[in-house]
């Protein structure tokens, strides 16, 4: 697995590392991340907003001491809303299942490793209660790129050394089971067969942080405004691009997954993606994680990247570009869109075929990465 023709890798590598250009800041107290921090500050984009600042009902917050979610736009309480997420390398195959704590997450990311194997990038807040996550896998370097976007802290067990040069970047903060300074925040289940035996625990990877130093707090690297929401009076039922918005009751992404074969429900009575899986044996069916729960979301994104094989089944994703297809699914309708990237710490902004940026709807975001030419179906 590990013999990779080097002289292939390092090219492969180059080439897409180029595009993607380690374009985010580097040093979180530059003047233009000072700027930026002071904008999100004047703004009062994690700040609870009192009733008598605005008549609009969506500002008002359920009770005193809460703030809209820069994951879902839900309301949170603001020290939630003010703490910086975790993206936990979770796999995607039946050896490791069921996962743990997987329907607490916000916002769920799933892409091809070696093998067409899936891993997710699982992004959750209000993480420290958090008793049992995962399993937890090795990292993929483009997994932290999307980890970049929400400033968030990555939690893994072990990488290829490809990995090593992105890791090293000071910006980026990492826990790590493979360490061990970081081993406070796993623990290994006997239960179940290695590898799939890894877990994280929330209060222990606060402990870990904190002994890092790190700040808990956003850092000013990244937008603080990432999806754009659509206000919850006012719901985006993709009504206003008339017949381009498909009817999409049921998405089938095994086209692009051959192993996990996953596919999604439109539930009309709550709005909902339910997720299920084409799995062997007992795994086939509803994706239900260790609680029973069903995975469900609101908005599910389909986009498509440019990609290299890096030998042996390793693969590199382009993930800043200019321009690349996609497509947005809510409220049991789906619409043709573009992705955009342009740095490492940037948001991936999402465009409608009229240039303009897509509104999600509150709730949890599935985001399925894809890989340039492959297909998928929906109806």
């Amino acid at each position: 697995m590990y013999k990779i023709k080097i002289g292939l890798l390092l090219a492969a590598v180059t080439v897409l590392l180029s595009a993607c250009s380690f374009g985010g800041p580097t040093d979180p107290d530059a003047p233009e991340n000072k700027q930026s921090k002071d904008a999100q500050t004047q703004s009062g984009s994690q700040d609870s907003i009192s009733p008598d600042s605005a008549e609009d009902p969506d500002s008002i917050p359920p009770r005193e001491g809460m703030a809209r979610s820069r994951l879902t736009n839900e309301w949170v309480d603001k020290d939630v809303a003010d703490t910086r997420p975790i993206a936990v390398i979770t796999p995607n195959e039946s050896q490791a299942l069921p996962q743990y704590s997987l329907s607490d997450a916000s916002i769920l990311y799933e892409a091809n490793v070696e093998g067409y194997m899936s891993r997710l990038l699982a992004i959750y807040e209000d993480w420290d209660r958090l008793e049992k996550i995962g399993n937890v896998r090795s990292l993929r370097s483009y997994y932290a790129y999307w980890a970049f976007e929400w400033d968030a802290f990555i939690i893994h067990s072990g990488y290829p050394f490809f990995v090593d040069e992105l890791l090293a970047e000071p910006t980026t903060q990492t826990v790590n089971e493979g360490d061990y300074s970081d081993s406070a925040a796993f623990f290994r289940d006997e239960s179940r067969p290695r590898p799939h035996n890894a877990y994280a625990v929330g209060s222990g990877i606060l402990d870990v942080i904190n002994d890092k130093g790190y700040s808990l707090k956003y850092r000013g690297i990244a937008e603080a405004n990432h999806f754009n929401f659509a206000e919850d009076s006012s719901p985006n039922t993709l009504s206003q691009y008339g017949d381009d918005a498909k009817s999409a009751v049921y998405i089938d992404m095994s086209g692009c997954y051959p192993l996990t074969r996953c596919y999604f429900d439109y539930n009309e009575q709550e709005g909902l993606y339910y997720r299920s899986q084409h799995l062997s044996g007992s795994s086939d069916g509803p994706h239900l994680d260790a609680s029973g729960t069903q995975l469900a979301f609101k908005n599910i994104l389909v986009q498509f990247v440019k990609y290299v094989d890096l030998g042996e089944g390793y693969l590199a994703f382009q993930c800043n570009d200019d321009t690349e297809d996609g497509w947005y699914f809510t409220n049991g309708k789906g619409i043709h869109i573009t992705w955009k990237k342009a740095e490492d710490y940037g948001a991936t902004r999402y465009y409608d075929d009229n240039g303009n940026e897509i509104e999600l709807n509150t709730g949890k975001t599935m985001v399925c990465i894809a890989l340039k030419g492959n297909r998928f179906t929906f109806r």
